[in-house]
C-alpha cells in the first residue's frame, strides 16, 4: 500500500511516526518506543549563556521560509551520524504535509545564508519535532527556543521529541512510559492550537518574555 499524508497524519495522531535504514533506503518502517522522549513546555530549561545569545539576535528566525532545504540540512552527514533515517519518501511526504499546513520549519538566518534549524508537524495541540540541524554555534538552540516560545504562546500542550539526547536534556527533555506518552497525546489532539499565531513573528524580547516563566 502507498504512504500517503493523510496516512502519515494519521499515524502521528495513534503515537506512531516514520523512520528508514539511511538516506538512500527505500523503505521505510514505523516506530512506537516504549519509553517516548518529551520536552514538557512548562518546564523548559534556558541557560543564561543562551538566553544572552538569544537577546543578542545573531540570527534572523523565520518561519516555514524554506522547509525544504531545512529538511535536506537535516538528512545530511554529521559528526558522529555518517547516514539519517530521513529518505526521500519521508522528505517528499513531509514537503507535501508543509504545503498542506501541517508541517513546519523554523529557520536561522544569517544573511541570506540558512545557518540552522529544525522543523516537525502540529496536530491539534501536540508539536512532533522531527530534527534539528546547525551550521554556527548556538543556530539550532536558538530556534529550539524560538518553537518553545511559540508553542507556548499558542496554547500548545505538548513537545514530542520521540528519543531523548543529552543535547536535548539540557533543555529539560525527559522520557515517558508508552502509555503516559498516549494519554497525553490524546489529551493535545482534542484541542486545537494556531503554529503560526496568526502570522505574527516573535522578536527576541517575547521570546524571552515567554520563556522566563519556566526557566
Amino acid at each position: 500500500m502507498k504512504i500517503t499524508s493523510d496516512i502519515v497524519l494519521k499515524a502521528y495522531a495513534t503515537g506512531i511516526f516514520p523512520m528508514s535504514e539511511g538516506r538512500d533506503e527505500p523503505e521505510m518502517f514505523w516506530v512506537d518506543p516504549e519509553k517516548r522522549g518529551i520536552l514538557p513546555l512548562e518546564d523548559f530549561h534556558l541557560s543564561r549563556r543562551l538566553r544572552r545569545t538569544v537577546r543578542q539576535e545573531p540570527f534572523t528566525i523565520r518561519i516555514d521560509s524554506a522547509f525544504d532545504q531545512v529538511m535536506s540540512a537535516c538528512a545530511e552527514p554529521a559528526s558522529g551520524r555518517w547516514t539519517t533515517w530521513i529518505n526521500l519518501e519521508i522528505q517528499e511526504l513531509f514537503t507535501e504535509l508543509h504545503e498542506r499546513g501541517a508541517a513546519h520549519s523554523i529557520e536561522a538566518w544569517e544573511g541570506d545564508e540558512l545557518v540552522g534549524g529544525l522543523y516537525g508537524i502540529a496536530l491539534g495541540a501536540a508539536f512532533f519535532g522531527e530534527s534539528m540541524f546547525s551550521r554556527r554555534t548556538d543556530a539550532s538552540k536558538v530556534a529550539l527556543v524560538h518553537l518553545v516560545a511559540r508553542l507556548r504562546l499558542a496554547s500548545f500542550r505538548l513537545l514530542d521529541t520521540q528519543f531523548i539526547t543529552e543535547h536535548l536534556r539540557q533543555f529539560g527533555a525527559v522520557e515517558i512510559s508508552r502509555a503516559d506518552y498516549h494519554s497525553r497525546l490524546s489529551r493535545a489532539l482534542s484541542e486545537y492550537s494556531d503554529f503560526s499565531l496568526s502570522g505574527k513573528s516573535l522578536s527576541s524580547s517575547t521570546v524571552l518574555q515567554s520563556i522566563a516563566q519556566t526557566s
